[in-house]
């Protein structure tokens, strides 16, 4: 799997272009939306993939840490820009964001990954609540001048074990956005788990030290930040370019009815009065070469060519349409297929790609995704109005489906009847966003046979049109009905004495289910051999002399930083002391080596390793700190060549 950045989401028709081009030469011939508005291609053949990065380089596109243990993929909401309710356009601070810390040494090895978002306005559509570091957009006056700024949300993260984020400010200054946000990352580095891949994320550092201590250890960070302050360029961005044609076209619509749906669930008129935005519904978020190629023209034709927007449910945005374009551009965009109403709506599903591309898929999310949405096009056309219920699926736990902030949610899982096992489905009611940073995860309520979700649906509507009350929303429903109340509605789905040869049979397959979990398609492999690390250490050392030489004075000590705490890794690993987080691996360092006299340091290890945090960084310190990590390197080598000698003499 190959995956490409786009941060919030920006595409352009040029891009599009290209990677229609590139899916079909190295690919599958298909393009898959994602959650975090990147586009993936799958099934590309490893010796091919430097090509393609050459390629994608061509139209100003990455894959650069769109894996791995570093900053991910930066999003925001789709609608920034353009968003009515909006305080002011959060992009040009998500692209300053990206820009900061991509290839940043502070975020190239990090114990997992960080992921980041920004919403357009409090109704918090980029779900601040779920991530690392998530920011609202808020004005304040002071002294009768504008003043902008961000409530910052902290450590959160769905996953196996969700955590809603913490409140770290109610009004952050614009200028502090990206010195709070490497301050956080710099402790995140140093402090976070390791070796525990479960634990490994952000959210379970605050867990074990606190919000208070956390923020404290942010604060002793400062000190080392490349900038204090960091002006935000607002202008940074091209602007949208609208299309203009030269006449009106002439349009009949030969169904009326799916455009006025269509114009109330996928049109809505931007904050810049006269134009509209249309939103393009992506079932699974799989868009074929051949479509993406004919939508191009229509985008070039009707939007603005260079600022499309890929949704975090998946779909596409396109900005800047004329009201007079719309029946035109709904016309040609339903003869390919994607003028379907509904978008973002109930009938509008999000799932990550479960087990067609992901060996941590347990059971089907994507077969099953269309077949939910058949039931409810068919026998509740109505839900495609509704954007209160979203529904939300994941393969497997993890998470990548959002299952756990949808008011309904499902995860993959498996079941066990007698000696055979069956596809099942986790069902979890309740999730969602509350706005202004404030959300909610969705309660486990029951776990039924896979071919049984759509009786779910059944269950939960139903029950729903039946005892709701008058205006009564549906996670306001959940919460006065009670978590019992919808364990009984629906444990006659969870039985396992009624099942039929077709229950161990998961959606999409022919033959009987079987789990099979492995790496997951974005996981971020570690391989710690003694070896490694050094070659690592004695790498970071000509990074740190190049960036030094480049006046790079920050860069060049947190590299210098890497060789202490890589060589002091290898060390410990090389006489089996196990190694966790870096703040652990210079305590046991010190506690090993330099108490005992292996080595000889001029002052403990730890306060020689934390100059970093205590200095500024300038060219004098970067000069030092660079010429004592490269001798503590030597030394340790020369002690460990010495040590591997006398065990082979």
């Amino acid at each position: 799997m190959v995956r490409i950045k786009l941060p919030f989401g920006k595409l352009s028709v040029k891009q599009l272009l290209r990677l229609a081009d590139l899916t079909d030469e190295y690919a599958t011939g298909n393009l898959h939306l994602t959650t975090r508005q990147d586009i993936q291609l799958h099934f590309v053949s490893l010796e091919r993939t430097p090509e393609l990065w050459s390629k994608l380089a061509q139209d100003e596109l990455t894959i650069r840490e769109a894996c791995g243990n570093t900053v991910r993929n930066i999003t925001a909401s789709p609608t920034a820009g353009i968003d009515p309710k909006e305080p002011f356009d959060v992009s040009p601070y998500a692209h300053e964001m990206f820009q900061y810390f991509l290839r940043n040494p502070i975020c190239q090895d990090m114990g997992r990954k960080f992921k980041i978002a920004f919403s357009s306005s409090d109704d918090d559509t980029a779900f601040s609540f779920m991530h690392d570091l998530g920011f609202i957009p808020k004005v304040k006056v002071e002294n009768g001048a504008e003043v902008r700024g961000f409530k910052v949300m902290l450590a959160g993260g769905l996953g196996a074990q969700p955590y809603l984020a913490h409140l770290a400010y109610e009004f952050l200054e614009e200028d502090q956005l990206i010195p709070f946000s490497e301050a956080v990352i710099r402790v995140f580095d140093r402090y976070g788990e390791r070796n525990r891949r479960h634990k490994a994320r952000m959210k379970f550092l605050l867990e074990d030290v606190g919000l208070e201590e956390f923020m404290r250890m942010v604060e002793i960070e400062r000190v080392a930040l490349k900038s204090k302050t960091y002006p935000i360029n607002r202008n940074i961005l091209p602007n949208p370019v609208p299309s203009i044609l030269g006449e009106i076209p002439t349009i009949e619509i030969t169904n009326p009815s799916k455009y006025d749906a269509w114009l109330k669930t996928n049109v809505f008129e931007q904050k810049q009065k006269g134009w509209f935005a249309v939103q393009l519904k992506i079932q699974l978020g799989d868009i074929k070469s051949n479509k993406a190629r004919e939508l191009a023209p229509i985008v070039q034709k009707y939007a603005a060519a260079n600022d499309m927007r890929v949704t975090a449910n998946q779909g596409l945005l396109l900005k800047y349409v004329r009201p007079e374009y719309l029946p035109a551009l709904f016309t040609e965009l339903d003869a390919i297929g994607l003028g379907e109403p509904g978008f973002d709506s109930t009938a509008d599903i999000t799932a990550c790609p479960g087990t067609d591309t992901c060996n941590l898929g347990i059971s089907d999310s994507t077969h099953i995704s269309v077949e939910l949405e058949r039931v409810m096009k068919e026998e509740y056309p109505d839900l495609i109005y509704n954007t209160d219920i979203k529904i939300k699926i994941s393969g497997c736990i993890n998470a990548c489906g959002q299952h756990g902030a949808a008011q309904i949610g499902f995860h993959g899982s498996s079941s066990k009847k007698g000696g055979s096992v069956l596809p099942a489905l986790q069902v979890l009611l309740g999730g969602g966003i509350e706005g202004n940073g404030v959300g909610r995860v969705g309660d486990k309520i029951i776990k039924v046979p896979s071919r049984r979700g759509p009786d779910v649906l059944r269950y939960i509507f139903d029950d729903y049109e039946k005892n709701s009350q008058e205006g009564e929303y549906f996670n306001q429903y959940y919460d006065r009905q009670g978590k019992d109340y919808f364990y009984q509605l629906l444990k006659p789905l969870a039985s396992l004495d009624t099942l039929t040869p077709m229950d161990f049979i998961d959606w999409g397959q022919e033959g009987p289910f079987s789990t099979a979990i492995g790496v997951g398609e974005c996981a971020g492999v570690q391989i710690d051999l003694i070896a490694t690390l050094l070659f690592e250490a004695e790498e970071k050392i000509s990074w740190a002399q190049e960036a030094l030489e480049n006046n790079a004075y920050a860069d060049s000590i947190y590299n210098s930083y890497s060789v202490f705490v890589h060589t002091a890794k290898a060390f410990l690993l090389s006489q089996d002391i196990a190694c966790n987080t870096q703040n652990g691996i210079i305590n046991d360092f010190d506690k090993h080596f330099v108490q005992t006299g292996v080595v000889s340091l001029p002052t403990d290890f730890r306060t020689l390793v934390l100059q970093i945090n205590q200095n500024e960084p300038d060219k004098s310190f970067a000069t030092s700190y660079l010429a004592e990590a490269l001798a503590f390197h030597q030394q340790v080598s020369a002690i460990r060549t010495q040590m591997q000698q006398q065990e082979h003499a």
